[in-house]
């Protein structure tokens, strides 16, 4: 078998289900020592290092709420420790959220979310700015709803959106140390975040819209976040990839 992160450190956030799991178990599977957060659910996270042991691979499990504005520093400081450095970023953890009209949105749900889905990423993104070894990765997990918005999701692509910018900026400043910077922009992909931000009747629809005839799965999302964080996606930056099997 092919291992062609042999040797590299990874940090995903947001690692104990859905994509980003699929994506630790993805990078530890081509070779990657894997440093995952996760906001609460213990069991689940244990269950993701249990899974990537016994595919012989290394992933680390690490409690971190981006509710709590040090958490992501803690992380990263943590992840430091575990691997030693820094070649690979991730950043794929989201608020769950139920569709709410603006008019109904209230401020500190709308700080919440902007909390995970962007403070969070600028945090790490910044340490990874600073101590990301050359020839470095870094793939933010962002949503086809910032080109594609639909009511009740305004905090939520809010923060995407501008997660969006801040990682076209850091592809600018840090390409001179050989360091990609990419977004992946997911589809309609059967999470639980999906499902619970949609009612079964609409997500039903949802495979007569796409060419492929069905919703994504977390692999599918993988796949290509290991393509951008190998040696084979060494001349993509500053890319945002629609990864939605032809929808939108």
């Amino acid at each position: 078998m092919s291992h062609p992160l042999k040797g590299k450190a990874a940090v995903v956030t947001g690692g104990s289900r859905g994509i980003g799991r699929a994506v630790v178990e993805r990078l530890a599977r081509d070779g990657a020592e894997v440093v995952f957060s996760y906001a609460r659910a213990a069991d689940r996270a244990a269950e993701v290092t249990d899974a990537v042991a016994a595919a012989g691979g290394t992933a680390h499990a690490v409690p971190a709420d981006f509710t709590d504005p040090r958490a992501a520093a803690r992380l990263m400081e943590r992840a430091d420790g575990l691997l030693g450095g820094l070649d690979i970023l991730v950043n794929n953890a989201a608020a769950s959220f139920s569709p709410t009209p603006l008019a109904d949105t209230e401020e500190d749900a709308f700080d919440a979310m902007l909390a995970v889905n962007l403070k969070a990423a600028f945090v790490t993104l910044r340490h990874a700015a600073r101590t990301m070894r050359a020839g470095g990765r870094i793939v933010t997990i962002s949503t086809l709803n910032t080109a594609r918005p639909a009511p009740g999701i305004g905090p939520y692509v809010a923060g995407k959106g501008a997660l969006e910018q801040l990682t076209g900026v850091a592809a600018l400043e840090l390409g001179g140390r050989g360091i990609t910077v990419n977004t992946v922009s997911p589809g309609a992909t059967d999470t639980d975040l999906l499902r619970s931000a949609n009612p079964a009747a609409a997500l039903e629809r949802v495979p007569g819209l796409t060419p492929l005839g069905r919703l994504g799965e977390p692999a599918d999302i993988a796949d290509v976040v290991a393509f951008l964080a190998g040696p084979d996606g060494r001349w993509v930056t500053g890319q945002n990839l629609r990864v939605t099997g032809g929808l939108g």
